[in-house]
């Protein structure tokens, strides 16, 4: 909505405390959801897909070809999400070394399209920012919050990766998403889930004391 310039209103939901109200609304208790009117959208591709439709300018690749890898590559993200996920969540050392050949295959694939995908960057398909690019945003923004921490390198070894994760949290487009909120609520989320990034910040503030 930002990219199309679209006016909207936004409510942030504690999704540790779920409003009755949000729950009757979205049938999967997940964000986002999108309130057309009386309609109720959900789930981040398909409302994207729907905004791609109705307002200009369009996201994807006019190709028709293009822009069926295009969409190929947003279904992908639920696997580069998970793999990436075992890192950021794991609850120890040994997870997060575990987690990482997955890791690295999932980046190695995206490496991969990146290179195939584009003559020039910064986003994935070239100069401007498409529907690939708003659906591994927030992923590749909060891999590199807990990667602050636990320090494993490992978008060191995808300079593709790294260059394309450097352009989107350098966008307003993605950094204005989150509320000035989020980076207490990111942390907060580390301690509930009582993750080795959680053990690696009081380790570092207790030698900072």
């Amino acid at each position: 909505m930002r990219a199309k310039d679209v006016e909207f209103d936004v409510t942030y939901v504690d999704l540790w405390d779920k409003p009755d109200w949000f729950l009757e609304i979205s049938p999967r208790g997940k964000v986002p959801v999108l309130k057309v009117d009386d309609d109720i959208l959900f789930e981040s591709s398909a409302i994207c897909e729907y905004l791609d439709e109705i307002v200009a300018p369009q996201l994807h690749p006019a190709d028709p070809i293009k822009r069926a890898r295009n969409r190929a590559w947003t279904d992908f993200v639920h696997d580069f999400s998970g793999a990436l996920g075992k890192i950021g969540y794991a609850k120890n050392a040994a997870d997060v070394e575990a987690a990482l050949p997955a890791a690295r295959k999932a980046l190695e694939l995206i490496e991969e399209a990146l290179e195939k995908e584009r003559e020039t960057g910064p986003f994935f398909n070239g100069p401007e920012i498409c529907l690939v690019d708003a659906a591994y945003a927030p992923l590749l923004q909060r891999f590199r919050m807990n990667d602050a921490v636990a320090n494993t390198g490992l978008l060191d070894g995808f300079p593709l990766v790294s260059a394309w994760t450097d352009a989107l949290l350098a966008s307003d487009l993605v950094s204005k998403a989150v509320p000035d909120e989020f980076p207490q609520a990111w942390e907060d989320n580390h301690r509930r889930r009582d993750s080795y990034v959680w053990s690696l910040m009081q380790e570092g503030r207790a030698a900072a004391e």
